[in-house]
């Protein structure tokens, strides 16, 4: 009989556990079961908030940047470096995160500290930059992170357009001439779970604006700015997939820095090394917070699934909350699920306890699969 040799390979829970906690806790229900069992972690991430940290995880060096954050405010923002490759995530400069409680600024939040990052990236000497993206605070079709990077942008005075999506409605003129050269030599790969347009109904404000704090009447905002921010940009580019990621702005990046848009959780598979960990593996355990309908539109657990049932490698995952039925986990690639809402049906216990739950779930996966 094979040796099992277990792969955990998860996402965050959001808000209970970081990805390198739920492979700790995953691993040490499995070796409750199983004493001596093989486990090999690879942290995962789609692209969004997380995304350097499961760079870390897999060997990358943490660096730090001093960056503008969303409100204009000095923030301390991380990517993560190997060699010549960098993974940048937009969420640590100008993510939701570096807002205070309750406080939103639809309009005026800028992704300048983003373009700030990926600078710091340059100058470490990436030639490869994986820029994830998700988690922001912003909707500005990137134009802080262009702004950062050299470009200007210019009102029909010629003074700066001020910060911020809505204030694009008075660009004039946009000069893109000053952009940093050294952006023309790299690969700069927008890695995304989402593949929005930049505007109307799919667009950036509609969908993603009420997150961000905008009311009825700044969506309608944000949307005429951004499609007359995309009219002087490039006409019949607001469409692009991907443009609508993170506040539009991977418009920017793909319009303005040549960026190629790839699904982000195919992207950090590459970067993080899974095939061949994969290859090593009898049993893959993946999982997030929540596996539900967005799960299956590019979240890390449908990406690994997929990957392990295109190796014939069986599939379980672990979560706090499922909202799937079994036919569209098994159509996902996923043979169980194990969720913490079924050991702990109120939610502020099951985030609060999350850990020890997960262990318990993962002995669960260890007699269910591993034992005799």
């Amino acid at each position: 009989m094979e040796t099992a040799r277990v792969l955990v390979a998860a996402d965050k829970f959001k808000g209970s556990l970081t990805a390198v906690q739920v492979a700790e806790r995953v691993t040490a229900g499995l070796r409750r079961v199983v004493p001596g069992l093989a486990v090999e972690t690879l942290p995962v991430a789609d692209g969004g908030d997380g995304t350097v940290a499961a760079a870390v995880a897999a060997g990358f060096e943490r660096r730090e940047a001093r960056v503008t954050g969303p409100l204009g405010d000095p923030v301390t923002a991380a990517y993560a470096l190997r060699g010549d490759t960098a993974v940048v995530e937009m969420a640590e400069a100008s993510g939701l995160q570096h807002l205070p409680d309750g406080v939103f600024a639809p309009l005026t939040a800028t992704t300048y500290g983003s373009g700030e990052l990926l600078k710091a990236a340059l100058e470490a000497g990436a030639t490869t930059i994986v820029f994830g993206v998700g988690g922001s605070a912003t909707t500005d079709g990137g134009a802080g992170m262009l702004a950062a990077l050299g470009a200007r942008f210019l009102d029909a005075d010629g003074k700066p357009v001020a910060p911020g999506g809505g204030p694009l409605a008075t660009l004039a003129e946009a000069d893109l001439s000053g952009l940093d050269p050294r952006l023309k030599d790299i690969d700069l790969i927008l890695a995304s779970d989402v593949d929005n347009p930049l505007t109307g109904p799919k667009g950036a404000p509609e969908v993603y604006g009420r997150q961000k704090g905008a009311s009825e009447e700044d969506i309608a905002v944000l949307d005429a700015a951004l499609t007359h921010y995309a009219s002087i940009l490039g006409p019949d580019t607001a469409a692009l997939p991907g443009a609508g990621a993170a506040g539009g702005i991977g418009y920017g990046a793909l319009v303005a820095l040549g960026a190629r848009f790839r699904p982000g959780i195919e992207v950090m598979l590459d970067v993080l090394g899974f095939a061949p960990a994969l290859a090593r593996a009898t049993l893959v355990i993946t999982g997030e917070g929540s596996l539900d309908e967005q799960t299956l539109h590019g979240k890390a657990p449908a990406g690994v699934a997929a990957a392990a049932r295109a190796a014939g490698i069986e599939v379980v995952a672990v979560c706090g909350r499922l909202a799937l039925p079994p036919e569209a986990l098994e159509k996902a690639g996923i043979r169980r699920a194990y969720a913490l809402a079924d050991l702990e049906p109120d939610p502020a216990v099951s985030m609060a306890q999350a850990g020890p739950l997960l262990e318990r779930a993962a002995e669960s996966i260890a007699r269910d699969f591993l034992a005799g």
